[in-house]
């Protein structure tokens, strides 16, 4: 690896080794325009997209210890302006000591280009220059050069949406403007930074990238705590900066771009990222699975678990069964629950290594999920109605016969599958302590979980008394089938609700209709038992009924009418109908990271005096969420020449153009605006 490329001597051997270097290129540039047909004097954005060859890397506009970023010289038509490129948030790479802040996959750099205001419509237009940039793998550098361009035609300023999607895309990897003073300080060599961010944002390995060079020393460690609405980053000095710009990455896919003053730094709060990891050890691990197998064993009187957990009970206790059996269908059914819990903790680890955002019960979130336990559930509620035999789960004498243990297995894996919803209230302080201990500890938390919620058939299999205080078997067992049969109808009906909050109506309709087919397959599998007959003719209608399941996808969900102002969703068309009806028009950007935004929101938006005055003079009321970064919001917000949140506009009836307030808001002007 190369040292940092600054001095003269460096740059006198960069130049006479580049022309030779460039030869061969480990990163292939790629200059394109979001529109192949721009307006005169119209602003678009331009992309110099960067491919690196596998195991090679290129770096930021701040490359940390080492490299160089990637420079261009125009060569452009008279009137035409390429404005400074903005980086995505890059990655960081320590070798021998030496911090770098590198990109290891495709990148993208987007700069404004503005068209000539004199181009003539149907005319050719042709952007280039010379880029340099340089390429390393862990062990080499190599400095290289290439000339890019891009043909463009003088139209109307159209956008192709393959292109739009593709620049949607790279400007999400983009950092978001903070929206709000961060302040720094530098106190017996450390470089302390105070990030206003909301205590509710959620951050994961957060980093901070300095842009500003000379200012922290970037390979040493950085601890960041939370003390309130503020993120506290520490980190070794190298200098006093007079101003500190930089990138706060606050996980994978986001990051704020802010721009620090001196000032006062809160003292350190509770660590977050890798310095708030639990430390844990054996009393740790034993609290939580303690927690884990007291939340399991409550979870056995849930409407969805207690009817299964009876009727095998009972089912123990039916006469002629031995000790010997009713121990190996105890083991059996733990067996079932305790496998259940570790598949889906050990899912619930892999997918949380990977970089998605899950918890527990995270297969319940997929409305296919949902569609396929409601089918299950469906046609349990139907067996313990009377309508079908079935002796995984029945009373009768299936379970003592050669199968049972076969049977109180896959019972107990049932009973672990459809309880996961449930453990929300009992053990939220277990199952969070298992996502941040070490595999092996977590998955002993699930593996409790699962022990708590055998325990109770589990001692019922191995404690002979246990089981003679269980009524004698009788004709009042097939009543309390009947009975049993209600909660579970109600968990049937809970999971289609659920499957219309993530589907929509219609994907709601198509569960029903699956379960109605189901249960019409089911009801001729109970005639056809009692005829004696095979039940296999059945089998069809119920893979129909999966198959539909199958096909449901979770619908995109808008925000509902809120707060004392009614706030409707953001959206262009939302605005021009209420323009178009002569309404005057309030309508604001935030984000959930954005703590301007909440407090405007709190101190000044939502408040009674501003609701009756927007109410008396009929003011429409409007809110982009820039939470997730939609694109559709972003380039609203650029084509009002802004590039971050808070944004407040007022469109009064008529006006060609919205007043643009100030990011500080009070009630009183709120009121103002509206009289």
């Amino acid at each position: 690896m190369l040292a940092k490329l600054k001095s003269a001597w460096a740059w006198m051997i960069l130049a006479l080794v580049w022309p030779a270097a460039a030869s061969a290129q480990h990163i292939q540039p790629h200059l394109i325009a979001e529109s192949a047909t721009p307006a005169p004097g119209q602003t678009i954005a331009l992309a110099l997209a960067m491919t690196p060859d596998k195991g090679w890397h290129g770096y930021w506009q701040n490359p940390g210890d080492a490299g160089v970023p990637a420079e261009v010289k125009w060569r452009l038509p008279a009137g035409a302006s390429v404005g400074a490129f903005r980086y995505p948030v890059p990655g960081t790479l320590l070798i021998a000591g030496l911090m770098n802040y590198v990109y290891e996959r495709e990148y993208a750099l987007i700069a404004p280009l503005t068209v000539p205001k004199d181009a003539a419509p149907g005319s050719r237009l042709r952007i280039e220059g010379d880029a340099t940039w340089l390429a390393c793998t862990d062990e080499v550098c190599v400095p290289e050069q290439g000339r890019i361009a891009v043909d463009l035609t003088i139209g109307d300023g159209r956008i192709d949406p393959a292109t739009r999607a593709q620049f949607d895309a790279w400007r999400a990897k983009l950092p978001r403007p903070l929206g709000a003073q961060a302040r720094f300080e530098v106190v017996e060599g450390r470089m302390r930074i105070a990030v206003p961010l909301p205590a509710d944002v959620g951050v994961s390995q957060p980093y901070f990238f300095s842009a500003t060079e000379n200012a922290v020393d970037y390979a040493a460690p950085q601890s960041v705590s939370r003390n309130g609405d503020a993120l506290i980053v520490e980190t070794a000095a190298k200098g006093t900066p007079a101003t500190l710009a930089g990138v706060l990455k606050i996980d994978d896919g986001t990051g704020l771009s802010l721009n620090a003053v001196p000032g006062a730094v809160p003292p350190a709060g509770k660590p977050v990222g890798e310095a708030g990891a639990v430390r844990w050890d054996a009393m740790t691990v034993l609290t939580a699975l303690a927690g884990a197998v007291l939340g399991g064993l409550l979870l056995n009187v849930m409407p969805c678990v207690f009817p299964i957990l009876s009727l095998k009970a009972l089912g123990l206790a039916r006469a002629g069964i031995d000790e010997r059996e009713a121990r190996r269908e105890g083991l059996a059914y733990a067996a079932g629950v305790i496998a259940t819990c570790l598949a889906l903790g050990a899912a619930l680890l892999a997918l949380r290594a990977g970089g998605a955002a899950v918890g527990w019960a995270f297969q319940l979130q997929d409305p296919r999920v949902i569609g396929l336990l409601l089918l299950l559930v469906t046609a349990v509620a139907l067996n313990l109605a009377g309508l079908f035999e079935l002796g995984t789960i029945g009373a009768g004498g299936a379970l003592a016969a050669r199968g049972g243990a076969a049977g109180a297995f896959w019972t107990g894996a049932l009973a672990a599958f459809v309880a996961t919803p449930c453990t929300g209230p009992f053990m939220a302080a277990a199952l969070g302590a298992a996502l941040v201990l070490p595999a092996a500890g977590a998955l002993a938390v699930f593996g409790g979980l699962g022990l708590g919620l055998a325990l109770p058939f589990l001692a019922i299999g191995f404690v002979p008394a246990l089981r003679r205080l269980l009524p004698k078997p009788g004709a009042w067992m097939e009543t309390l089938r009947r009975v049993l049969s209600v909660p579970m109808f109600l968990t049937a009906l809970g999971l289609a609700w659920i499957l219309g909050r993530q589907a929509g109506v219609d994907g709601m309709g198509v569960g029903l209709g699956a379960a109605l087919l189901l249960g019409l397959a089911l009801w001729w599998v109970g005639v056809r038992q009692v005829r004696g007959r095979p039940v296999l003719p059945a089998v069809p209608a119920a893979a129909i009924a999966a198959a539909l399941v199958l096909t449901l996808a979770p619908v995109a969900t808008r925000a509902e009418a809120g707060g004392l102002l009614k706030a409707q969703p953001f959206s262009e068309g939302a605005l021009k109908t209420a323009r178009d009806a002569g309404r005057p028009v309030f309508v604001y950007f935030t984000a959930d990271w954005c703590l301007t935004c909440k407090v405007n929101e709190k101190g000044a938006i939502e408040r009674a005096e501003v609701a009756d005055a927007f109410t008396k003079h009929n003011v429409a009321v409007l809110v982009g969420d820039w939470t997730n970064g939609d694109p559709k919001i972003g380039r609203f917000i650029e084509a009002q020449g802004r590039s971050g949140v808070p944004l407040y506009l007022y469109y009064r009836p008529g006006a060609p153009e919205p007043e643009v307030l100030p990011q500080v808001l009070t009630p009183g002007m709120l009121v103002r605006l509206a009289s």
